[in-house]
């Protein structure tokens, strides 16, 4: 019963000297609010990563031509690497579907920076054109949205049929209907017999919306004599060691590309859940950096509410003195003040959790465009605790200086 009179004495505090009141509230909010801010957007950016890959089993990796990071060293050219020829990547699907009962698809890179057009309308010089096989969708966690993924007969007769990003489809055709409709594209023309469902991007510089997909065989044509490197993605799905089936696979790789034995890979095996597993630990830090940013404000404004607390015991002396004289002990009064402080502190937690969940929610949505609302059950309960603390230990100091009054003195004071 005395804890609830001391809420109501502490709420008819608060009301009458709201303006102060508030502007410590404020100072708890905007700590709160940069600590749930945060951590929340951090947490969101986590689930935009882990649903990108969600529809990618744990065994899938993609083995591609190694990347050529530093042209020179040292005043010497670094050494650079054959690609992956067709026959090579023909053979190394082949190998490992026999070995696991897997699924592997074969895909090039035909052409970047491409321009679309369909009569009149025209994309930016943006888009990519990728070579691939029936298999390349699934594997790679796409969907259709529109018509149709490209077929055996498409791939066998290398037909002239595209399968567009949302981005594209959008841009050049707007609402309408953009399937059986003729594009063309570095030159050919195509007929366009699906459309990829929404995929969106952690940033602005992937891809996954302006992508182009022809048959295998026919972006080969459409490259003329350039020389492609190909792309083989595969997946083990009944495989139950992932890490023993990457290294098998690169065993077979480097048998297939004649790699010396204790020479470096000559190719690049980038594993699915990697983005994930990295991402995982820099967040980490992140939540580390956050929850101290967020720590640093919260200790500014527990100094801010210690010094409002201090001049309201200053002003309240007199009514100190005449609860005492009437038989309040120091007890009592402790947790009056007590009480007040952590009721402040609360009332600003409260509206910075709730700035906090939409600034971080924010964030999200900025970065990635298919994010989805967070709300941080986890950091709103870390942050309400961290307000009781704050008002702990903001409220004790003066909650024992009041205590510690003496009556006859406070009574006197004007």
């Amino acid at each position: 019963m005395i804890i609830r009179e001391n809420i109501e004495e502490g709420l008819r505090s608060i009301q009458s000297n709201l303006l102060r009141t508030v502007l410590t509230a404020m100072i708890i909010a905007i700590g709160i609010t940069s600590l749930v801010g945060i951590l929340t957007a951090i947490d969101g950016i986590q689930g935009s990563v882990n649903s990108s890959f969600a529809d990618l089993g744990a065994n899938t990796f993609t083995v591609r031509n190694r990347d050529d990071d530093e042209f020179r060293q040292g005043g010497r050219r670094s050494k650079q690497y054959p690609p992956v020829t067709y026959r090579q990547a023909k053979t190394f699907a082949d190998k490992f579907k026999s070995s696991y009962e897997a699924t592997a698809s074969l895909s090039a890179n035909i052409g970047g920076a491409v321009q679309v057009n369909y009569r009149s309308k025209k994309t930016n010089p943006n888009s990519d054109v990728v070579g691939s096989d029936d298999q390349y969708l699934g594997i790679n966690g796409y969907k259709i949205d529109l018509g149709r993924n490209l077929d055996k007969n498409d791939l066998e007769k290398s037909l002239n049929v595209a399968v567009l990003g949302q981005e594209i489809a959008r841009k050049l055709f707007e609402r309408n209907d953009p399937l059986n409709k003729e594009i063309t594209f570095m030159g050919g023309r195509y007929k366009v017999v699906g459309v990829l469902a929404k995929k969106g991007s952690l940033g602005s510089n992937n891809n996954s919306d302006r992508l182009i997909l022809i048959p295998l065989e026919n972006g080969r044509g459409l490259a003329a004599n350039r020389a492609l490197t190909y792309n083989i993605t595969a997946s083990a799905p009944n495989a139950a060691n992932g890490d023993l089936i990457v290294e098998e696979a690169r065993g077979m790789m480097r048998r297939i590309r004649g790699d010396e034995l204790g020479k470096e890979d000559s190719f690049t095996i980038d594993r699915a859940d990697a983005m994930v597993k990295d991402f995982a630990e820099v967040s980490g830090y992140l939540r580390i950096g956050g929850f101290v940013i967020g720590t640093v404000t919260l200790l500014g404004a527990a100094i801010a509410l210690m010094n409002i607390m201090l001049v309201s015991v200053t002003e309240r002396t007199r009514e100190i003195g005449i609860r005492k004289s009437l038989g309040a002990t120091p007890r009592v009064i402790r947790m009056q003040f007590l009480i007040e402080a952590i009721v402040v502190c609360i009332l600003g937690g409260i509206g910075g959790l709730i700035l906090g969940i939409l600034v971080g929610n924010s964030i999200t949505g900025i970065i990635s465009e298919t994010s989805t609302f967070v709300v941080p059950w986890l950091w709103m309960a870390v942050g309400i605790a961290i307000c009781v603390m704050v008002g702990v230990l903001s409220g004790i100091y003066p909650a024992i200086k009041a205590s510690r009054l003496d009556p006859i003195e406070a009574l006197r004071y004007e």
